[in-house]
């Protein structure tokens, strides 16, 4: 196993673990419906305007070509925070390994680099995984509803102190 930093070519890989691990992780929380509408090739598109982008996203590697998890992190969006945590997802098969511990720190310390003291996060309410946070202290700043099919969940924007970890 190994990180490293995204290729554009490994775009369609990234929408693979993308697609399936929010079809593992939102099992029960978001609808079937939705979840089996998600499309890797719909997803390969964006992963390749990402890629193409400023976003600075890193994988983990298990063998040569299998891409089990990754992070995208950078700027905060919005301009109202310093950095933030884009996205980081891993398969299913390869959580509880500490894959998404390295993947977050990876996110934490290039932020560190770019210069940011916080990470701004918006986490669904209801994903069983946010506690994964939790060791930097977060603060909900605020929640917000956000429509996923054709129904709405609530969203919970959370800001971590990068020097405050536990």
């Amino acid at each position: 196993m190994y990180f490293r930093k995204a290729e554009l070519q490994d775009a369609k890989r990234l929408a693979h673990v993308h697609v399936h691990s929010w079809r593992t992780t939102y099992q029960g929380i978001v609808s079937d419906e939705y979840l089996q509408s998600l499309s890797v090739e719909e997803r390969e598109g964006k992963w390749t305007q990402i890629l193409s982008g400023s976003h600075d996203t890193h994988v983990c590697m298990v063998e040569e070509d299998e891409i089990v998890g990754f992070v995208s992190f950078g700027k905060e969006r919005s301009g109202e925070f310093e950095g933030e945590l884009y996205a980081i997802y891993l398969l299913k098969d390869h959580q509880g390994k500490g894959i998404g511990e390295k993947l977050f720190d990876i996110a934490v310390s290039g932020l560190k680099k770019q210069g940011f003291n916080t990470m701004w996060i918006w986490v669904l309410k209801e994903n069983p995984s946010k506690h994964f946070y939790y060791r930097y202290k977060p603060v909900l700043i605020k929640e917000e509803m956000l429509t996923i099919g054709k129904e709405r969940h609530r969203e919970e924007g959370l800001l971590l102190n990068l020097n405050e970890k536990e």
